[in-house]
């Protein structure tokens, strides 16, 4: 192995070592393993689109923690993610629930791709339909048609 790789290795070692504090881990392997699936679906505030997982900001920290003492109180994956939306909103989640609020979020991507496909239908149906010749046209016409002829 070259001393690059071995570099890198380590860094990445550190890096996870970093990551998680083997001190705020959940003594039971099976509830920290929820509350890490947690972490992957709950949206790091200061961060936006990394999760609480992906993040290092402080506040990231401190929902890992509430996470951890929500699932170390037995609660279930259902009851966390509502303990979070009702103190953050529901844009603590990565992945929000569709309701009447934000029903528009969820269904304007759909509208959209129905209208596009409706107007392309339209466009085509038009394309094929030929249309009556105005008489200028036919006049044209006639005289191209006369002067083929032998």
């Amino acid at each position: 192995m070259s001393a690059r790789s071995l570099i890198v290795a380590l860094l990445a070692v550190l890096t996870m070592a970093a990551a998680s504090d083997p001190s705020e881990r959940l003594p039971d392997p099976a509830q920290e393993a929820r509350a890490r699936t947690l972490f992957r679906e709950v949206r790091c505030l200061v961060c936006q689109n990394e999760s609480i997982d992906d993040s290092d900001s402080e506040l990231a920290g401190d929902l890992r923690r509430v996470v951890r003492e929500q699932v170390a109180a037995g609660r279930s994956d259902g009851q966390v993610k509502a303990f979070l939306t009702d103190r953050y909103g529901p844009y603590v989640l990565l992945k929000p629930a569709f309701d009447v609020a934000n029903a528009a979020l969820w269904l304007t991507p759909i509208l959209a791709v129905l209208a596009g496909l409706a107007l392309l239908m339209a466009r085509w149906r038009r394309r094929d339909g030929a249309r009556p010749l105005d008489t200028d046209e036919e006049t044209r016409l006639a005289a191209l048609l006369d002067d083929e002829a032998p």
